[in-house]
């Protein structure tokens, strides 16, 4: 039987997005994932294929992840196959008297004494990881996000999308920060997902690594470098081999060989698809431009370490757009030829680039990412909207209006007290 052949750079795109499920009145978390897919399945299982997208379970009962069945060219039909697919979960999930909820994380959650891991097949894996690391804490039960896998065909074609995807990696959270509250006050992060995702393994380092990925531009050094030490440091707590450290590699960005991708990992669902495929239009279009060498070479890309630039992320997990990137060389990737800018600088700086360019893929866009400039992350609009009245009451008011605009896939604005 032949393979079917590889896509190339940007032929097609993959995309997860993750919801929660909750009481429509109260906002509770409800633990039933596994009884929504049973709705369509007819029986417990893990996926349900609806045609361009697929719904499949998650690491625990409340979450559900909806993802492009396979690689997507056309970004903008994808964005409508998911609220299609939002409106019949929603629909379906009444019968619970529950609806999915948008962002990263639940603002007032128990993850400790609400967790429910998924009990059904491939559950064993997930037992490991809760024997290993309890996964009943924030960054493993109250967590979503938003992937994005990119093809490549070949070694040479990975290593371009590799070092490109190293140099934007520490912008995304100026983009997509949508986890400002956790137990029902402020985390004083715009990123709080990712304070913990940088820490909920470190009982094995090697797993996260700094999360920016190393510079790597083979396969063969990808396996020595990252995998084989994975490998080894996970060999005493599984025993009987379960764990593959293919998958269990956390960093930012994954790469699969077997598969000819690579997965973006850190951005935080949004409150609408809109949204999240404006976000992933400008992510894609900033790695073509870098990958075609129009900001700079790639044997440049390939000179950055991960400790720099994971010390830029930590900067946007904590301020997002406002975040002050004062690495002189960072900036000059982009044409910033001065000591000090913001992310947010940094992000209208490649847009003007791209659009100069005559970039037709962004245009369709710009309404959404307008929004995202100028009024802020999805946690700034949050938190603006919140007016620092962390009460139940105003929580549940605000996270309501999200929920609904994830129902009618539209951008929140700030709520106006």
């Amino acid at each position: 039987m032949t393979q079917p052949s590889r896509l190339h750079l940007f032929q097609g795109y993959g995309v997860e997005l993750e919801y929660m499920i909750v009481d429509r009145d109260t906002l509770e978390i409800k633990a039933i994932a596994d009884e929504l897919l049973k709705h369509e399945l007819g029986g417990y299982g893990s996926d349900f294929d609806n045609g361009v997208v697929t719904w499949s379970n998650e690491l625990v009962l409340h979450v559900v992840e909806l993802k492009s069945t396979k690689p997507e060219s056309d970004v903008e039909a994808l964005q409508i196959s998911f609220h299609e697919n939002v409106r019949l979960i929603n629909n379906i999930l009444s019968e619970w008297n529950a609806m999915l909820l948008p962002t990263a994380a639940h603002p007032f959650m128990d993850p400790v004494k609400e967790t429910k891991l998924w009990p059904h097949d491939n559950n064993e894996v997930y037992a490991i990881y809760n024997t290993l690391f309890d996964c009943r804490g924030h960054g493993w039960s109250n967590l979503q996000s938003t992937h994005l896998n990119l093809p490549f065909a070949n070694q040479a074609e990975f290593a371009k999308l590799h070092s490109a995807i190293r140099l934007v990696l520490p912008l995304l959270p100026a983009l997509c920060a949508s986890s400002p509250i956790l137990d029902g006050k402020s985390s004083g992060y715009l990123d709080t997902r990712l304070t913990y995702y940088k820490t909920n393994q470190s009982r094995i380092p090697s797993i996260t690594g700094l999360v920016i990925p190393e510079s790597i531009d083979s396969e063969m050094d990808y396996q020595e470098v990252i995998f084989k030490k994975i490998k080894n440091d996970i060999a005493p707590f599984d025993p009987e081999n379960i764990l593959d450290p293919v998958w269990v590699n956390s960093r930012g960005a994954i790469t699969r060989f077997d598969r000819g991708s690579i997965e973006i990992r850190i951005m935080d669902v949004q409150e609408c698809p809109s949204a999240d495929l404006a976000i992933t239009t400008l992510v894609i279009e900033t790695l073509k431009a870098l990958t075609e060498e129009l900001f700079i070479s790639k044997k440049d890309q390939m000179k950055w370490d991960a400790a720099p630039l994971a010390e830029l992320l930590d900067n946007t997990i904590q301020d997002g757009p406002r975040a002050n990137i004062n690495n002189a060389d960072y900036l000059k990737i982009f044409g910033i030829h001065k000591g000090l800018a913001s992310a947010k600088e940094i992000w209208q700086t490649i847009i003007n680039h791209l659009i100069e360019k005559g970039n037709s893929h962004l245009k369709k866009w710009m309404p959404e990412l307008t929004v995202i400039l100028e009024e802020g992350t999805l946690s700034d609009r949050i938190l603006k909207s919140l007016d620092g009245d962390f009460s139940r009451e105003n929580l549940k008011k605000v996270y309501k209006q999200l929920a609904l605009c994830l129902a009618e896939n539209k951008m929140f604005h700030t709520v106006k007290s």
